[in-house]
């Protein structure tokens, strides 16, 4: 595969490629397109366009602007990263992760320490990248965050999103992104922890389903599974998706209105039934530990 290339995007014709890149990663209604204009008028006013380039083509870019979060001692500035688009063809290349290493880079050159941003927390594959891979934390649940969407990944659901924290100068973020890489953590290694499991049940169909019991919440670690392909399971069936939503919705909040912080993330891919702690299936789970300890550490 070849390699790519990423740079700051500042002219209004790379503006257009832009535009472009997001019809083809969020397909349905113009309207849902930020305009070059607009790109152009955050960039420059304090904004960062990072553009990943191969052979002088647009197949990735990561777009953010300054803003602002709230501390005791009062508003303290962050960078809000809004867009991640990677071109179809280069997905599960690792382009967005460079892409948002790179972005780590400038953020960090501009003196600021966090950098937060929004996604839907049933997609596996963002959050084995934002949260296993980047390191970010999460204890934020927005219902409806943008409203009624209609693009093709989001049409017929809440736009329900996790708000997660990159605070870019910790270990644990220096850890995920230095040369030496802490290695992922498979499920085995939480289950023969203390944990409370909120695991999925399987439909006749071979969906998951969410389990109907609340979680147990007071242990030190707690293990929410999600289903690993919830586009998939959306298109097969809309009533499953709902009741993921909104199943989603009441164990996150209630489990960080109870002190709990997302750390972790497990892809656990298919195994023979037979080998301990795994299952036929892949599994998709995420890591909240009580407390905010956990901030800084690997």
């Amino acid at each position: 595969m070849l390699e790519w290339i990423i740079r700051l995007i500042e002219t209004p014709e790379e503006m257009d490629a832009v535009q472009e890149l997001q019809r083809l990663v969020w397909p349905g209604p113009e309207t849902e397109v930020i305009p070059s204009h607009a790109l152009l008028a955050v960039v420059h006013n304090g904004g960062l366009l990072l553009g990943a380039f191969v052979n002088e083509k647009l197949v990735g870019a990561a777009w953010g602007f300054p803003g602002f979060y709230s501390t005791p001692d009062g508003p303290r500035l962050k960078h809000c990263s809004h867009i991640l688009a990677v071109h179809p063809e280069w997905r599960d290349s690792g382009l967005g992760f460079g892409l948002k290493r790179a972005q780590w880079q400038m953020v960090r050159h501009q003196g600021l320490d966090l950098i937060t941003w929004t996604y839907d927390p049933l997609l596996s594959r963002n959050a084995h990248l934002n949260i296993a891979k980047l390191g970010a934390v999460c204890n934020t649940y927005r219902r409806s965050e943008y409203g009624d969407m209609r693009d093709g990944l989001n049409v017929g659901l809440p736009s329900d999103r996790f708000q997660v924290d990159w605070w870019v100068n910790t270990r644990r973020v220096e850890h995920r992104l230095g040369r030496r890489r802490r290695p992922a953590l498979g499920l085995d290694h939480f289950l023969a922890a203390d944990v409370s499991l909120c695991a999925a049940v399987l439909d006749p169909a071979g969906w998951p389903r969410p389990p109907e019991d609340d979680p147990i919440l007071g242990g030190r670690l707690l293990l929410v599974e999600i289903p690993a392909d919830f586009l998939a399971l959306k298109e097969a069936d809309l009533a499953l998706a709902r009741d993921w939503r909104f199943y989603a919705r009441e164990v996150f909040e209630t489990a960080f209105a109870a002190g709990y912080l997302v750390t972790d993330f497990i892809f656990d891919r298919a195994a023979p039934a037979r080998t301990p702690g795994r299952c036929e299936r892949p599994r998709s789970l995420y890591v909240l530990t009580y407390g905010e300890s956990t901030l800084d550490a690997s």
